[in-house]
């Protein structure tokens, strides 16, 4: 008996798949987070930050190229700070394949959305339109 071959991605395959990075990116930012949450902590000895009073201009790490020099160099808090941006990235990765997947079916008008949504995204994460 000759099975068919399957050429083309059910819906059910590419539900599947978004499920496995949706999960698979979410445990791997939140392995991210505890490791530089262990390395802030053995690196302060234990200190811990007093935050009654919030202060974002002390942070060292407030641009992403800041945060990737301090992963480089093991901050513990640029490390947490990389796994929560980890976190963010994750649903931006499944629309992504989203669109991919939509390309694949010739479905434009999805193609189109999503193509919207990830812009706006994008310029939101860039401080938006008005500065």
């Amino acid at each position: 008996m000759n099975t068919p071959k399957k050429e083309n991605l059910s819906d059910k395959d590419i539900q599947i798949i978004l499920g496995r990075l949706l999960r698979a990116g979410v445990i791997i930012s939140m392995s991210i987070v505890l490791i530089g949450g262990s390395i802030f902590l053995i690196h302060n000895k234990g200190a811990i930050t007093d935050y009654k009073v919030f202060k974002p201009e002390l942070s060292k790490f407030s641009s992403i190229n800041a945060i990737f020099k301090g992963v480089l160099t093991f901050h513990g808090d640029a490390i947490v700070q990389f796994g929560i941006l980890m976190l963010i990235f994750t649903p931006i990765a499944r629309i992504v394949f989203a669109i991919f997947s939509f390309l694949i079916e010739k479905d434009y008008l999805y193609v189109l959305i999503g193509l919207i949504i990830l812009a706006i995204i994008t310029v939101s994460l860039n401080g938006g339109l008005a500065h």
